[in-house]
């Protein structure tokens, strides 16, 4: 259809053609209120109509869809009482049978003598193929089966339906998708092996086929991805055109100096990792670098050393008799828990005798008494604070550092991405190393954090423990609680984890009822300790001093002690309602019972598993390697539903692809998560490989060729700037 000069990807839903004041009402429930939205709204899944499938190839299980005539329809009730109506449908090749349980209406829906296509799982019963409670479409008279297309299944909300938005995605295509400016030449195109933007918008709400789809996903992700690199690496650049970070060297005497401090030795991962820092901050140019290890790997020790190399070195214009004349560093950790943890590791690490080379490490918190927070405040801006750690408080505008040149960012993941930006202002900027524990694909990484350099430790430090991981069904749970009492008698500490705090919809026991359960039940003879978000900070640090100091032999706790929680002789963990983490959580909970001189163990509950959670369990039993885990994450998951949980805090630098896995049409489309396989990191690698190229080229993307792409880019940006972007760009 030839597209109309008076459409844009702005016009209101409910200007468009077929739409209608009622239906776009309803739209606007989902957010929906422009052709731009309703193109961007991408469908979850698929059902497969295309009725290709061969009557000889039907397996069990496995999803098809047949074409045939109707000859022969029956509606009858069962001995059960059921009403039972029955489909006999002729094809290429044999017969299939369609049958519905409670749906007795559906007699009237279907004849004898029409023509239909039927899709969904068959299954044997006896010498025929039978389709239960199948997907049915009625071709009309002189449509071929070939025509028939993947039907798109949309997000929906309540009041609204799926019929609502396929009108308005069809008036959008229809009339406002020719219209759209390509942002990439027929070169870029050629060599990427790109759709047409028009192209890629009908391929993914109106698939012909799986390789259409595959197509037109690959488009899309790969100018999603192309505009957030370029976006990132333009503030990169700006940032560093703006701002000289202070250069921090370091000779082989401060290293020497430095490695003292640790009472063992780096392993080559941690090598690898300091010698970037050191590479790094060794410039004016202000570092940006995401360090992603392995739980237990020693990534804090890396962090420690590079906070020592910058609090040793003087600026230039410090004079030799200026007590607090030299750099400071800050390190943030989103927890109270976790800042503790990590004010008594460096306090004890960075304890000298020397008065002349102490390093003064202060802890700043959201629940500090008013007086001592003002007194720290008052060391941090005098300078006499070398070291400051602390949660959120340490964004305050309260907080004001007096030399401030390395930021350490713990656990990215539980900030928004605003954040690691906030503490880069004033006269330099500092240098940033960001830890995480939670790793991602290294092209993930790229993707999802563009305009950082990545580090990553993968190697276990020597006596680090394993963990052995058990699988508990409902059948062997009474068994698990002996053996973990058995190993509480031994001497051993151990934890129970909760999901949540309150009892779920799902059926998940909340905190308070698991320890009551515990506390009458299996761990009755032992001594049990709660520990959870919501309680106040001082009575969460209370409880886990006693727990650390050996008067509770069982911390019951939410996934609150994911993260900075080190007690050596807390060996043994019992998860509850496993099925409710993801892998990484998971991972990162089991490292918990990895820091002792003994081996862990950790058994895993569940008694709700699909096939899809079954093997999802089994895989993180079988698998000690959080990288592989992470991975299994991102096949499992697929890379949008990664991208959409890490991702957070700037809404300009979201996925706005990505974040919708888009289910198979082999799958039930109600599984949001099921997603096609296509090359997605070959898609990051490229974008970025391309954008990096493109600003060395056209630093400004000033070029004619460049234009749309300025205009997608800007666009992107004012949504960050705006907070408030639904979509992002049409590109």
């Amino acid at each position: 259809m030839e597209p109309s000069l008076s459409y844009s990807p702005g016009t209101p839903l409910v200007a468009l053609p077929g739409v209608g004041e009622a239906r776009a009402a309803r739209l606007a429930k989902l957010g929906l209120r422009t052709a731009k939205d309703v193109l961007l709204h991408f469908p979850r899944g698929y059902k497969d109509f295309s009725g290709t499938h061969a009557w000889d190839d039907l397996e069990a299980g496995r999803h098809a869809a047949l074409s045939g005539e109707v000859v022969d329809l029956s509606s009858r009730t069962t001995a059960g009482g059921r009403s039972m109506v029955s489909m006999l449908v002729r094809c290429t090749g044999g017969s299939i049978r369609a049958v519905w349980f409670n749906l007795p209406f559906l007699a009237k829906k279907y004849a004898v003598g029409m023509r239909v296509i039927v899709a969904g799982a068959p299954r044997r019963n006896g010498t025929a193929w039978e389709f239960s409670h199948p997907d049915v479409r009625i071709l009309e008279e002189g449509e071929t089966e070939e025509a028939a297309e993947w039907l798109a299944i949309y997000p929906l909300t309540a009041g609204v339906q799926q019929s609502h938005v396929r009108v308005a995605v069809q008036a959008a295509l229809d009339h406002v998708v020719d219209g759209l400016p390509e942002a990439f030449s027929d070169e870029v195109r050629r060599v990427r092996g790109l759709l047409t933007i028009q192209e890629a918008f009908r391929g993914i709400h109106r698939p012909a086929g799986r390789e259409m789809l595959d197509a037109a996903r690959r488009r899309l992700a790969y100018a999603d991805h192309l505009i957030v690199q370029l976006l990132l690496r333009e503030d990169r650049r700006e940032k560093e055109r703006r701002q000289a970070a202070p250069a921090i060297t370091v000779d082989s005497r401060l290293d020497a100096r430095i490695r003292a401090r640790f009472p063992f030795a780096f392993t080559a991962a941690q090598e690898e990792a300091v010698a970037d820092i050191v590479n790094d901050v060794a410039a004016t140019r202000p570092m940006h670098r995401l360090l992603q290890g392995e739980v237990g790997s020693g990534k804090t020790a890396v962090a420690v050393y590079a906070i020592l190399a910058a609090v040793a070195n003087r600026p230039s214009d410090a004079t030799e008799d200026d007590p607090y004349g030299r750099y400071q560093a800050a390190l943030l950790a989103p927890t109270e828990l976790l800042s503790r943890q990590h004010h008594r590791s460096l306090s004890k690490w960075l304890t000298d005798n020397n008065a002349r080379n102490k390093t003064r490490v202060e802890l700043l918190v959201g629940g500090m008494p008013a007086a001592a927070k003002r007194e720290v405040l008052g060391r941090i801006e005098s300078g006499e604070a070398s070291v400051v750690i602390g949660t959120h408080a340490l964004l305050a505008e309260t907080v004001q550092f007096r030399r401030l040149a390395l930021v350490v960012i713990d656990e990215q993941q539980r900030f928004g991405v605003e954040q690691r930006f906030v503490m880069q202002s004033g006269k330099a900027d500092p240098h940033t190393l960001i830890m995480t524990a939670t790793p991602i694909p290294r092209t993930l990484a790229h993707g999802l954090y563009g305009d950082l350099d990545i580090s990553e430790i993968r190697q276990q430090p020597a006596g680090r423990q394993a963990v052995t991981t058990y699988h508990v069904l409902p059948d062997t749970l009474s068994q698990w609680w002996d053996f973990f009492g058995k190993k509480l008698r031994d001497g051993r500490q151990g934890y129970v984890v909760v999901p949540v705090i309150e009892d779920s919809e799902r059926g998940v026991q909340s905190i308070a009822s698991a320890y009551e359960e515990l506390a009458n039940g299996p761990l009755e003879a032992f001594r049990l300790g709660l520990v959870h978000g919501r309680m106040p900070p001082g009575l969460q640090n209370a409880v886990l001093e006693d727990f650390a100091a050996g008067k509770l032999d069982v911390l019951v706790a939410t996934p609150v002690i994911e993260v900075g929680i080190d007690v050596p002789q807390a060996t043994i963990m019992t998860v509850l309602d496993a099925d409710c983490f993801g892998l990484a959580q998971l991972h990162q909970l089991r490292g918990r019972v990895a820091r002792g001189a003994v081996p862990g163990l950790c058994g895993v509950v569940t008694d709700r598993l699909d096939e899809r959670s079954r093997g999802r369990i089994e895989a993180f039993v079988a698998t000690a390697d959080g990288f592989a885990l992470a991975a299994l994450d991102q096949r499992l998951r697929g890379s949008g539903r990664l991208f959409g949980t890490l991702q957070s805090g700037r809404s300009g630098t979201e996925f706005k692809f990505t974040q919708r896995a888009v289910a198979a049409p082999d799958q039930p489309p109600a599984d949001e998560a099921a997603a096609i396989p296509f090359d997605e990191d070959a898609v990051i690698d490229a974008a970025r490989a391309d954008a990096i190229a493109l600003l060395d080229r056209d630093p400004g993307l000033t070029l004619p060729e460049h234009v749309r792409l300025r205009d997608l880019v800007d666009q992107r940006r004012r949504e960050q700037q705006a907070q408030g972007g639904h979509h992002g760009a049409v590109g």
